[in-house]
């Protein structure tokens, strides 16, 4: 089931929080960017830079993936390895909230996503 009118609202907030903080100015966004793709119950946070072999395409690298699971009323915060896989973030990985488990990332108390 995709989210509701009401989460959706509560989640692009909660998504239009993060990128006040996080993207870069303007001037250097060409070149740098913070973005979200939301894939059914999944917001993925990712990072878009012009790819280094043709300038003209633009690559997205992701940082930081977010799934809700509905059976269990909460967020689950997940950070990609170095094996490319995504792993729990077992300092914090269960948030009531997407806000929240955003404000973790935009922390970064570790460096697992944004190095």
């Amino acid at each position: 089931m995709a989210f509701t009118d009401i989460e959706r609202a509560r989640n692009l907030s909660a998504l239009n929080w993060f990128l006040e903080r996080r993207r870069p100015p303007a001037h250097i966004r060409p070149q740098l960017d913070i973005g979200y793709v939301i894939e059914a119950h999944a917001v993925d946070i990712v990072e878009s830079r012009p790819d280094w072999r043709d300038a003209t395409a633009i690559r997205q690298t992701p940082v930081a993936r977010v799934r809700f699971v509905r059976t269990r009323k909460r967020w689950c915060l997940y950070w990609m390895r170095q094996d490319l896989k995504w792993h729990l973030y077992e300092p914090a990985a269960f948030h009531a909230s997407l806000k929240s488990a955003l404000q973790t990332v935009d922390n970064d108390e570790y460096a697992c996503f944004f190095g």
